[in-house]
């Protein structure tokens, strides 16, 4: 298997304390066309997009000339470019008819990846569902994702990054030591990446908002993937209490997580060089600015 420059990462940064900071962006009435504009206006320097229905199966091709105009503004201005699949992909799922779907989303989003230039692909970590299925979901996690992997490697594709979920439901993986086993299932295989989301790490019972509570949970992290595992960090509070397994964002430090932990956040050593992007409540660009800007003010010294 191909371990060179794994979903395109760039050269080591000549800034090797520097976090590129942006956010979920919409692509509705074009990539480019609506794109473009609103990372400007936002300050991004990372950029992640649907490339079908967040909530549904469709698999929809792309228009070549948004594409080419997306992939190629992007490169100027220096994004980042990531895609999150649907929400839907459950790779433990019980039913066969979801796994087959999901298998078929991703490959479709490694595609679409591949045509305008993104770095990685994020899906959530799954379910089994059902208390007696965790044994055959991790062995279908492994059947589904290894093709997957193989291909993006071969082809030196976007990866895939696995994101933990906020717990729940007999989810795969929610806490961070629960990517150890996740990861086993497929071998460590060198084209599966991490993506950490915070409301998600809090909503699993990770207290980050207590004084090192970050810091403790990033180091768990890179003791359980390594250090060069962790390649998105979706940087989002939370309206709920810590362990509540409820996943909803809320604006950063203005939530139950709040600003010291994103200071520790910005400052670890986990994650110089790693894109971080909010997926914060916004109206039109502005809440995603003061979120980019927030985050930027707390990484300073």
């Amino acid at each position: 298997m191909p371990a060179t420059n794994p979903g395109h990462q760039p050269a080591p940064a000549t800034n090797p304390g520097h976090r590129p900071v942006g956010s979920h962006t919409p692509t509705s009435g074009g990539l480019a066309k609506a794109a473009l504009p609103y990372l400007d206006a936002a300050g991004s320097e990372v950029a992640q997009v649907y490339v079908g229905n967040s909530r549904g199966w469709a698999t929809p091709a792309g228009n070549p000339a948004q594409d080419a105009l997306f992939r190629d503004g992007c490169a100027e201005r220096g994004v980042a470019v990531y895609i999150h699949a649907s929400l839907l992909v459950n790779l433990g799922s019980p039913t066969a008819a979801t796994v087959e779907r999901s298998v078929q989303t991703l490959a479709h989003a490694l595609r679409r990846g591949a045509e305008i230039g993104a770095r990685g692909v994020v899906f959530h970590a799954g379910s089994a569902v059902d208390a007696g299925h965790a044994e055959a979901a991790m062995r279908q996690v492994r059947e589904s994702l290894l093709p997957l992997l193989d291909s993006a490697a071969a082809t030196g594709g976007p990866m895939l990054l696995v994101e933990p979920s906020a717990g729940g439901g007999r989810s795969l993986a929610c806490r961070v030591e629960h990517l150890g086993p996740y990861l086993d299932a497929v071998d460590r295989h060198p084209w599966l990446g991490v993506c950490f989301d915070t409301c998600h790490a809090w909503a699993a019972g990770h207290d980050l908002a207590a004084e090192g509570g970050m810091t403790e949970t990033l180091d768990a992290l890179v003791a359980t993937v390594g250090a060069d595992r962790l390649r998105l960090v979706h940087a989002n509070d939370s309206k709920d209490l810590c362990g509540s397994t409820r996943d909803r964002h809320e604006n950063i430090g203005k939530g139950a997580i709040g600003e010291p932990a994103f200071a520790e956040l910005m400052r670890h050593p986990a994650t110089a060089n790693v894109p971080i992007l909010v997926e914060t409540p916004t109206e039109r660009h502005e809440g995603h600015a003061a979120d980019i800007t927030t985050l930027r003010r707390l990484a300073a010294p």
